[in-house]
C-alpha cells in the first residue's frame, strides 16, 4: 500500500474516504479477533450487550463468580475506550501526526500479548480465560473508541447491532412512497452512500469472523500475528512521521 495512502488512512488530517476505508478494515479485524477469541475461550468480547445480559442471568441464580467475571469484562472495555481517548487527546495536544495511530499500535501490542498468552497459558483455564476475555474486551474498547472519535460517531466496528439497525432505517427510507408532496415536509430519501458503508461494515465483520474462526481453529494463536501486523502497517506512516520530526528536533538541539 502506498505511503501517502497509509498517511491518509490514519493520519491527523481526516477525510470521509479515509474514515470509511479505515472503518472497513477495522471491522474485519474486529470480526476476526471476536471469532478467534470465541474459539479460544467460548466467549464473544466485541459487544457488551450479551455480557451484561449474562451478568443479569448469573446474578439471578446467585452465580457470583461469573457476575464478577462479567464485571471485569465490562470494565476492561471501558478502560480500553478511556485509554484510547487519552492517547488521542495527548497526541492532539502534542500536535502529533499519530494521534489516531497510537491506539492502533497499542491494539497490535495487546493482540500479540493475546497470542503469547494463548501459547503459554492455555492449559491453565482459571488464569487464561479471564485474562484473555479482559484483554480482548480492552482491545475492542480501544478500537471502538478510536474509530468513533475519528468518524465523529458515524462508524462503529466492534459490534453490528447499530449497523443492522441503520441498514433497516435506510431500507425503510428507500421503499417509502413519497405520495403527494407536502411543502412543510422534506421528501424521504435513502442515503445510498451510507447504506453501502453500513453493508460493507457488516459484510467485513462477518468475513473477518469467518477467516478468524477458521484460522484460529487450524493454526491457533499464530493467527494473531497477521492481525497485529496489519494494525502496525496502518499506524506505521504517521508514527514514522513523528519519529522523523523528533529526530530532527534532537539533532537541531545538539
Amino acid at each position: 500500500m502506498p505511503v501517502h495512502t497509509l498517511r491518509r488512512l490514519t493520519g491527523r488530517r481526516r477525510t470521509p474516504w479515509a474514515d470509511r476505508v479505515l472503518g472497513l478494515v477495522l471491522a474485519a479485524v474486529a470480526g476476526a479477533a471476536n471469532a478467534g477469541g470465541f474459539v479460544a475461550v467460548h466467549q464473544y468480547t466485541s459487544h457488551m450487550t450479551g455480557i451484561v445480559s449474562e451478568m443479569a442471568d448469573h446474578l439471578a441464580v446467585g452465580n457470583w463468580t461469573l457476575v464478577a467475571a462479567g464485571t471485569g469484562a465490562v470494565l476492561s472495555f471501558v478502560v480500553g475506550a478511556m485509554v484510547s481517548t487519552l492517547l488521542i487527546n495527548l497526541g492532539r495536544r502534542q500536535h502529533l501526526h499519530s494521534e489516531y495511530a497510537l491506539p492502533l499500535v497499542l491494539e497490535a501490542g495487546v493482540m500479540l500479548v493475546f497470542g503469547l498468552m494463548g501459547t503459554s497459558l492455555s492449559e491453565r483455564d482459571w488464569v487464561f480465560i479471564p485474562a484473555t476475555v479482559s484483554l480482548l474486551c480492552f482491545m475492542m474498547g480501544l478500537q471502538n473508541a478510536m474509530i468513533t472519535k475519528v468518524s465523529h460517531a458515524v462508524i462503529r466496528t466492534t459490534h453490528v447491532t447499530g449497523i443492522v439497525t441503520d441498514i433497516g432505517i435506510e431500507l425503510g427510507r428507500m421503499v417509502y412512497w413519497n405520495r403527494a408532496p407536502d411543502p412543510q415536509l422534506r421528501p424521504v430519501r435513502a442515503d445510498l452512500g451510507h447504506l453501502a458503508l453500513l453493508t460493507g461494515l457488516l459484510l467485513l465483520f462477518f468475513g473477518g469472523g469467518v477467516v478468524g474462526a477458521i484460522s484460529f481453529a487450524r493454526i491457533g494463536y499464530v493467527t494473531t500475528l497477521p492481525l497485529a501486523a496489519l494494525l502496525l502497517l496502518l499506524a506505521a506512516v504517521p508514527v514514522g512521521d513523528d519519529l522523523y520530526k523528533l529526530r530532527k528536533r534532537l539533532l537541531s538541539s545538539l
